[in-house]
Formats: C-alpha cells, sequence, structure tokens
C-alpha cells in the first residue's frame, strides 16, 4: 500500500523494508526494491500509480543490500530499466566486495525472539542470496540526476562505502536508506535511529554521514525501515546520534 509523502512521491513498504516511488506525469523514479521476494509487491505498487515496471525511468540504490535490490535484475532484464548507484557502491553490487550482516551475524543473536522471528521471515524471501548485476551506473556526487524528480544523490557511508541518500528537493523528501531509519523489525525503538552495528561496514564513519544530512533542505524523511518521519533533519540527526547502536 502506498503513502503519499510528498508531491508527486510515495512510500511503499515490502517485508520489513521500504522502498520510493516519484511519479513525473507517465515517467517513475524508484528508490531501491526490496528483497527478491517483495517482487511482486513492488510491482503491484507501480501499478497501483497506474503505471507499468516498463514505464519506469531508472532504479536508484542507496546500498546494494539483499533487502534493498532484490529486483534490480529482473526490471533490468524483463525492462532494460537502468540502475543507478554512488561509484563506491558498484564493487558490492558486481560481488567484488561484500559488505553486509553475514548469516553467523544474525546466527549469534537468533537467541532474542525479534531476532529469530525477523530471520526466519526473511529467509522465505531469499535474504541469505547476495544478488550481483553488473549493468549499474555510477552517478556524481551531488549533482542532480536527469530522472522524474531531479533527486540529489548525497554520498552517506558508512552501512556501506557506497552508501547514499537522494534529496528530492521540490517535495521536500529526503530518502535515507540505511542511514538514518526509524525502526526496524529486530529494534524495540522507534524514532529516528541508526541501525544496530552489526548491521554496519564503519561505524564511525556512519555518525559522520550522518552529519551530512542535517542541513538538507527537507522535512521529511523516507527512511529504509520504519515509517516516514517528518520535522527538522537536524532533530533527527540529533535522535539518531543520541541513540548510538
Amino acid at each position: 500500500m502506498l503513502t503519499q509523502i510528498g508531491d508527486g512521491v510515495h512510500l511503499s513498504g515490502g517485508t520489513d523494508v521500504n522502498w520510493v516511488l516519484v511519479q513525473d506525469g507517465d515517467a517513475l523514479t524508484v528508490v531501491d526494491t526490496g528483497y527478491p521476494g517483495d517482487a511482486d509487491r513492488l510491482d503491484a505498487s507501480v501499478r497501483e500509480l497506474g503505471l507499468a515496471p516498463g514505464d519506469v525511468t531508472a532504479v536508484l540504490v542507496t546500498h546494494a543490500h539483499v533487502d534493498h535490490v532484490g529486483s534490480v535484475a529482473r526490471w533490468w532484464e524483463q525492462h532494460g530499466v537502468p540502475v543507478l548507484m554512488h561509484g563506491d557502491e558498484v564493487p558490492n553490487a558486481t560481488g567484488e566486495r561484500v559488505e553486509s550482516a553475514t548469516t553467523l551475524d544474525v546466527a549469534r543473536r537468533a537467541w532474542r525472539p525479534r531476532t529469530a522471528l525477523w530471520a526466519a521471515r526473511i529467509s522465505r524471501l531469499g535474504a541469505t542470496a547476495h544478488p550481483t548485476f553488473g549493468h549499474a551506473r555510477a552517478w556524481a556526487d551531488g549533482v542532480p540526476l536527469d530522472v522524474p524528480g531531479v533527486p540529489v544523490p548525497v554520498h552517506t557511508p558508512g552501512h556501506t562505502s557506497g552508501h547514499a541518500a537522494y534529496l528530492f528537493p521540490a517535495a521536500g523528501v529526503l530518502v535515507t536508506g540505511d542511514a538514518l531509519v526509524t525502526g526496524h523489525a529486530i529494534s524495540r525503538r522507534r524514532g529516528p535511529q541508526q541501525l544496530p552495528g552489526f548491521f554496519t561496514a564503519d561505524g564511525v564513519q556512519a555518525e559522520r554521514s550522518l552529519e551530512r544530512l542535517r542541513d538538507l533542505d527537507a522535512d521529511t524523511v523516507a527512511p529504509g525501515h520504519g515509517p516516514p518521519w517528518q520535522g527538522s533533519l537536524g532533530d533527527a540527526v540529533d535522535q539518531a546520534l543520541s541513540r548510538r547502536p
């Protein structure tokens, strides 16, 4: 189900993860694509706007983890939808580098009921796979992209080396991926926060990246996990930094 969070901007949820659709007439930008097992739900969210996957102009990737790139290869093969990301994230997309929590990382925490239930849920969606694809194109940091919504990419390394947020200035929406979330299935916390530390490649760098978001011109956060959040980005960053994982 879609939630409109800005002019032409919609947040949609898969299984414990979000993606964002930005519509401009008959064209669409999609940010992230959920797990492989969320593919039908992703397609349905596009059709809810009266469009089809073939109408997607581009997929913007915040980072190449399985819960964010599950349909990237499928859409490329079926519709030729291009994929854009930061250059430092391309090695994660090709499989040349892997920066993600391992099955062992999750197993060590599976004594917690929330973690065990979450792990069982996502394993049915292909979460143990590491999707790879070689067709991603890199963009230049800070240069608006010529796709619907004209987003400005913001490099926010830490969760992964090439993690990025996307600012949609006209709508006042910042898509934060996993750099800043408002909840997660294994956490009791609600509101702006960082993900538990074992998910993140470089925690120190992740905190520095949060500071890059502080003064951006947006009042709505569309996170990779959790509900949308409205208010000052400075307040959101302060809350996230006060809740160190």
